[in-house]
């Protein structure tokens, strides 16, 4: 019984996993003494679901972070939850929403692989996680 639990509850995070779909995701390269950069990618989901979270283990803080006009002015702020409406490209770009890692632990140099891990969300709070690898990009 208590394998067929364990399984059962594998194949829901796979399941969940499976609906969350990444492209083209990428970190912009940094240069000494930086300690932050952004995460961009683009997300679909198949079902209504919102990103709660990010980690990574190159940052000691990592935060979903929304770029908007206010006055005149850009800024820059945490966002509680984004939301993935179903069957709707949601772009993080700069500019825009983004992943924003902070505190980084080493310079990050175009080509490295940057391992980022997304906390969505779906009905009745369910949570499972996305899994991903940013290629650094100087651009």
């Amino acid at each position: 019984m208590r394998r067929l639990l364990i399984t059962a509850t594998l194949l829901a995070t796979f399941a969940a996993q499976a609906q969350v779909k990444v492209d083209d995701p990428w970190v912009r390269a940094t240069v000494a003494p930086q300690k932050a950069t952004g995460a961009f990618m683009q997300l679909t989901s198949v079902k209504p679901v919102k990103v709660v979270a990010a980690s990574s283990p190159v940052a000691e803080a990592v935060e979903i972070h929304e770029m908007k006009m206010d006055g005149g002015v850009m800024k820059m702020r945490a966002v509680d939850a984004l939301p993935l409406p179903a069957g709707q490209a949601v772009a993080l770009k700069p500019g825009s929403y983004h992943v924003m890692l902070m505190g980084l632990k080493a310079p990050i140099k175009a080509g490295d692989k940057v391992p980022l891990t997304l906390t969505v969300e779906g009905d009745g709070q369910q949570r499972s996680t996305v899994e991903i690898e940013a290629e650094a990009r100087s651009r």
